[in-house]
């Protein structure tokens, strides 16, 4: 499997056994569904969505958005926002490595016009919209993500883009600014229909995976730390803390994303490694069941690709081969009698009639600062059949050159846990916390603390249904409409 793609991944938005999720925005909401919801899964599928991905992720990008430009794949949710005036629905990738919003145009050349996913696709076209208008090479927003003028620009030409995918796909087009509307929360659990104005990408001509796959979505939302992206906008307007958090729960299938200030619980930091495309941290040390592992001291300090990449938006668990073999050896140290076998052609199951948070032991990664996070067999561990139970730590080893030094940590450790990105002051840190339940977030201009709560909209939700996350983006101030 090629594990080239990492790119550009949310704001947001993410895990492996939730459905249908809400999104909001500081004081706003989007539904966000799982794309896998009411439908059968298996191995295969999970492993090949990552593989999708990680090549785009680790693959160079034609126009640069930002310095962090690299282009990404769909991640595991896909959210319903509005746009233009009057609005009208998109189903779009959430992203948190990828930083801009795109959406597919009327007039595109091999868009695709059917998904498998069992929602209605919808082409966006800026005459249709009261609200939107071309933003043009010259505008402040386009020197800005490419850090000059472009080429060639002449005073009303528009601002384009294009991205190259590392598996041959690509998108391109201009962007527009227009409205985007969603469900902005004013207290506890209450949201108020609200809108805000952002520069996206409108998509002409799209190519490879992005125009033929069944799982075709309307475009990508990327919530990453360029200056592109939407949560840098909202953040560069005065309208939101350039921050947000997670907590993906795989057990009740309920979940919580907000954007803005964290109140409670509290959370310890790592800092993040600078100058990266992704969101990267420091590990120190592995430890299985009390023994530390023994590693290369730079095992986790690979060139330019430097760290260990948090991405919610990935199923599994990626590590290079020395790691994956002596952690592997290690947790059968706790099961010598334990016979293996391959299902799938390419992941390592097991039969057990135990329970194995019994029989094997937790992981624990170390990083700096004294963050520690701890994966539990049972999260590390998923059953397929009747007492047959597989890994979901993958060999990098077994991936491209470009993928099999990564260490990659995705939603396989990352669910049933709060996480936070705080990217104004370049750290991520996480706590065991229960995602059915809430958390509080603060409101920057009325200083107000709100209780923001995991909810199932399955019911309200036109879309497939399943498990749901809300995810709310916490957009403090927004009491009053983008400008």
């Amino acid at each position: 499997m090629d594990l080239r793609r990492l790119v550009a991944l949310l704001m947001v938005l993410l895990v492996v056994q939730l459905g249908l999720v809400s999104f909001s925005l500081g004081n706003v909401v989007f539904k966000v569904q799982h794309k896998f919801a009411g439908r059968l899964r298996n191995l295969t599928e999970f492993k090949a969505h990552d593989a999708r991905r990680h090549s785009r992720l680790l693959s160079a990008v034609d126009l640069p958005l930002g310095g962090n430009g690299h282009p990404a794949e769909t991640g595991l949710y896909f959210a319903k926002i509005g746009l233009g005036n009057p609005a009208k629905d998109y189903y779009v990738q959430v992203d948190t490595g990828s930083d801009i919003l795109w959406v597919n145009c009327i007039g595109c050349d091999k868009c695709p016009t059917k998904s498998d996913l069992g929602i209605k696709l919808t082409l966006y076209d800026p005459a249709s919209s009261m609200s939107a208008t071309r933003v043009s090479c010259d505008d402040d927003f386009c020197t800005s993500t490419y850090s000059g003028l472009l080429p060639d620009c002449k005073k009303g030409l528009p601002c384009q883009y294009n991205v190259v995918y590392g598996d041959g796909s690509s998108t391109a087009g201009y962007f527009v600014s227009d409205a985007v509307q969603f469900e902005q929360v004013t207290g506890n659990l209450q949201t108020a229909l609200s809108n805000g104005t952002v520069a996206f990408g409108c998509g002409a001509q799209q190519s490879g995976g992005l125009g033929t796959s069944g799982e075709a979505l309307d475009g990508i939302i990327g919530f990453g730390q360029a200056n592109s992206s939407m949560i840098s906008q909202l953040a560069s307007a005065g309208k939101v803390k350039k921050a947000f958090a997670h907590c993906l729960d795989n057990v009740n299938g309920g979940g919580i994303f907000a954007i803005g200030e964290l109140v409670s619980p509290k959370v310890n930091t790592t800092p993040m490694v600078p100058n990266q495309s992704h969101y990267n941290v420091y590990m120190k040390e592995i430890e299985v069941g009390g023994t530390v592992l023994k590693l290369p001291t730079d095992v986790f300090d690979s060139g330019d690709r430097r760290g260990t990449i948090i991405d919610s938006g990935t199923t599994l668990a990626y590590l290079p081969e020395v790691v994956y073999d002596s952690m592997m050896t290690e947790i059968r140290n706790h099961q010598p009698g334990l016979s293996l076998h391959t299902v799938e052609e390419q992941f390592i199951c097991f039969k057990y009639s135990g329970n194995v948070d019994d029989g094997f032991p937790d992981i624990k990664f170390h990083f700096q600062d004294s963050l520690t996070l701890t994966v539990y067999p049972h999260d590390y561990l998923f059953q397929i059949s009747e007492d047959i139970w597989c890994f979901g730590w993958q060999n990098g080893g077994m991936q491209s050159k470009d993928g099999r030094d990564m260490t990659l940590l995705g939603d396989l450790v990352l669910s049933n846990k709060l996480v936070l990105y705080d990217i104004e002051n370049q750290a991520i840190g996480w706590t065991e916390h229960n995602c059915s339940s809430s958390i509080k977030v603060k409101d920057e201009k009325s200083g107000s603390v709100y209780s923001v709560g995991a909810e199932n909209l399955s019911s309200a939700s036109p879309v497939r249904g399943g498990r749901i996350v809300t995810f709310l983006l916490l957009l403090f101030a927004m009491l009053h409409r983008f400008t």
